[in-house]
């Protein structure tokens, strides 16, 4: 006798994606940090009213803070219901923003947020150290991905 599996809030959630970030940076070291979020943004996020493609981190004073991220109000929120564009602060380990102040510090890197996912019943930001692609690095990059669609669609066909 098999036994169904249980579906958990985090099968309904699905993870928002900046699409940009592959286009525009060479990715480099990722990081997973928590995020510092109000009530009615978490129930925004919920309901899909999230988007993170035009955001950027900055580090302030020790502390890495995640700009531009916009979170939808909350339709059924109060008059305490949060502000869309707000500056929100991204959780991670001492260590690890030594490491990225250093390599910020070092090289022309900058922190660029990849994906907002739920892992375990609370909401994760994934950054990456990041470099920018010039412009011909960015046509390098679409002619290979139109040649390796075509080749998948070669290898389907046959």
């Amino acid at each position: 006798m098999m036994c169904a599996k249980k579906k958990s809030s985090e099968d309904r959630y699905r993870e928002i994606r900046n699409t940009k970030a592959t286009h525009n940076f060479f990715l480099g070291d990722r990081y997973e940090a928590g995020l510092a979020l109000l009530g009615t943004e978490v129930k925004a996020i919920r309901n899909g009213s999230a988007q993170i493609s035009e955001s950027f981190c900055r580090i302030e004073k020790g502390q890495v803070w995640l700009f531009n991220a916009y979170i939808g109000e909350y339709k059924f929120g109060n008059l305490q219901n949060h502000q869309p564009r707000r500056k929100r602060k991204l959780l991670l380990h001492r260590r690890e923003i030594n490491k990225l102040i250093g390599a910020m510090d070092t090289g022309g890197k900058t922190l660029v947020p990849l994906r907002l996912y739920m892992k375990h019943g609370l909401f994760k930001i994934e950054v990456a150290l990041c470099t920018g692609k010039k412009l011909h690095d960015k046509r390098e990059t679409l002619k290979r991905q139109v040649t390796m669609r075509e080749a998948e669609r070669e290898m389907r066909g046959r």
